[in-house]
Parts: structure tokens; sequence; C-alpha cells
């Protein structure tokens, strides 16, 4: 079935995509300061984390503002935001592998704490709006950014357990072991944003 992307769709489109831009600047600033500050690997995955999907909604809302073919802009941007998506699982992939190699050793962090806890509410919200829009309007560049979001809030909740872990039992690994089992998650919605296959879920 044909997915039709109406004019009241496109607009809570940009404003979803314009809340998620203000949002992941204000979340990829802090949590990078914070993981600067504590030396803390899992912060630093989430903060890139943060960084790639500040990106990948200026992708998405470029698509929805484009004055080009729409197809076009679509195949682009939802292969724009497939890359990202890969890019995000080799950050958490390295940063992982360095801590349970030995590389740093990550100290409590009371700002950090507070803006994983504030991304573990607040990003499944946005996921399941980006999700919903997908399937209405057959984006698979809003598929890709919704998964990038939900990540954003798997990773929140992986990253808070490792700090809780590590402060209170001195666990370091934690929480780069935690952090490896989203990979496969990752790459999924990646391959089915190359292959640009919108969201089926609403």
């Amino acid at each position: 079935m044909s997915q039709i992307t109406t004019q009241s769709a496109v607009r809570r489109i940009r404003r979803v995509q314009a809340v998620t831009i203000v949002w992941m600047s204000v979340e990829a600033v802090v949590s990078l300061f914070a993981a600067w500050r504590s030396k803390s690997p899992a912060l630093l995955a989430f903060g890139g984390d943060s960084a790639i999907e500040l990106i990948s909604a200026v992708v998405v809302l470029w698509r929805f503002d484009a004055n080009a073919n729409q197809e076009h802009a679509e195949h682009r941007a939802s292969r724009i935001a497939g890359w990202l998506l890969f890019a995000l699982a080799a950050c958490v992939v390295v940063i992982s592998l360095m801590v349970l190699l030995g590389y740093g050793e990550p100290k409590p962090t009371l700002l950090g704490i507070a803006i994983l806890i504030a991304a573990a509410v607040f990003m499944p919200l946005l996921a399941r709006e980006k999700r919903r829009l997908s399937a209405l309007t057959g984006s698979a560049a809003l598929r890709a950014d919704a998964a990038e979001s939900a990540v954003c809030g798997y990773l929140s909740l992986i990253a808070l357990a490792g700090l809780a872990v590590n402060a209170i039992w001195h666990v370091a690994w934690a929480d780069p072991a935690a952090a490896l089992f989203v990979i496969p998650l990752v790459l999924r919605e990646g391959w089915g944003a190359m292959r640009g296959e919108p969201c089926d879920c609403v």
C-alpha cells in the first residue's frame, strides 16, 4: 500500500526534528563534557551517539524541507541515516573494547547520571513518535532516525547501569560489556535504512 505524505504529517515531522536537534545539542555537549571530566568511556560512547543523532536529525529535516525531487531526497537521506547508524555501531564497539582492554578508569559523575536519566525518559517517547510518523509517511530516513533515538534511549540505560555498577561495586567492565549487546539492533536498523525500508510499526 502506498504511503502518502500529508502536509500535516510533514509539519509534525518538522516540529519533532526541531525538538530533536535542540535536545541532542544539549545532550551531546553535556554528556561529552561529563565524559571528559570523569574519563568515562560509556559516557563518551553516549555523547558520540548524541552527536551522530544530531547530524541524523538535521539530515531528516533537510529531507522534508527539500524542494528537489522527494524520492531522490528520501533515498539519499535514508542512506545517510543508515551510514550514521553503522558509524554509531563502530563507535560503541571501539570505545567498549578499549575499556575492556583496560584503557582508562571511569569515575562517578552526577552530571553524567543526570543527563542519562533525562535521556532514558525522553528518548523512547521521541522514538515512538518518529516510528509512528515513519509508518504514516513511508519514510525510511525517518525510520533510521527513530532507530537512532531508540538506541540513544537504550544506551542511556546501559550507560546508567554501568555507571551505577562501577560506582557501587567498582566493576569497570560492566558498561562496555552491556553496550556491545546493543550492536546487533543498531546494525539491523542501519541495514533497513540502507535498503529503504520504512518503519512498519504504528
